[in-house]
């Protein structure tokens, strides 16, 4: 479970990015968080790792209060928390494989793992053809699947996923969403934010709408309404 309890953050001395957010995302839930910009969207999402902190509140992920944790604590909890963004944050010297594989080694997994783990989340992602190819060889679409089966190959509880398709023609798009929604159905807890209409009303599924830094609508079965 993620609880944000009355959770505000204030920058510039008055001006509030969020104001008094209470929300709480139970495990295996798909939300996808909409506003216009500047509404807190990636500051509430920031706040799950600990890149930002609550001017007043807490932020709690199961029974932890992030705010509390030990910097050792923190970095346990960060590789629970999977992550993509609109700009693919590939290694463009390395190839597919390479870039798979570096995430499992940062998290200490030994070769066994690696080589067990990178051909099964590409096979997930539907690039399991692509696996020695080099980013630059790739379409956009097919570069943000990579992003994908790196942020999930160490198995995380949570996938943030902001603004992943803002990049991608309609049809990567589609093809995005389609691998978001098996990865949920598959357990994951999903974390979405966009600006496209189409894309929150074909998931059909919790929509949390921000409007300056607060919680204005909070729909189960939602669309996107701004």
């Amino acid at each position: 479970m993620i609880l944000y309890d009355k959770v505000s953050k204030f920058y510039n001395g008055d001006r509030a990015a969020l104001a008094e957010i209470t929300l709480q995302i139970e495990p295996g839930e798909f939300v996808s968080i909409v506003g216009h910009s500047g509404a807190g969207k990636t500051t509430l999402l920031k706040m799950l790792f600990a890149e930002i902190v609550p001017t007043e509140g807490a932020v709690y992920f199961g029974t932890r209060d992030i705010g509390g944790l030990s910097s050792r604590e923190l970095l346990e909890l960060r590789r629970s928390i999977g992550t993509i963004f609109q700009d693919f944050r590939l290694l463009l010297t390395k190839t597919v494989y390479e870039n798979i594989a570096f995430a499992m080694e940062v998290a200490g997994k030994d070769d066994e793992d690696i080589q067990a783990d990178v051909p099964h989340v590409l096979d997930l992602v539907g690039l399991s053809d692509k696996m020695w190819s080099f980013p630059h060889q790739l379409s956009g679409g097919e570069q943000q699947r990579v992003a994908i089966a790196r942020a999930l190959v160490n198995q995380p509880d949570v996938l943030i996923a902001d603004e992943p398709t803002g990049n991608l023609d309609p049809i990567n798009t589609h093809d995005v969403v389609e691998i978001l929604k098996k990865i949920n159905d598959l357990g994951t807890t999903v974390l979405l934010t966009t600006h496209n209409k189409t894309v929150v009303d074909s998931i059909g599924r919790r929509v949390v709408t921000l409007e300056q830094g607060r919680v204005v609508r909070d729909d189960k079965h939602g669309k996107y309404i701004l």
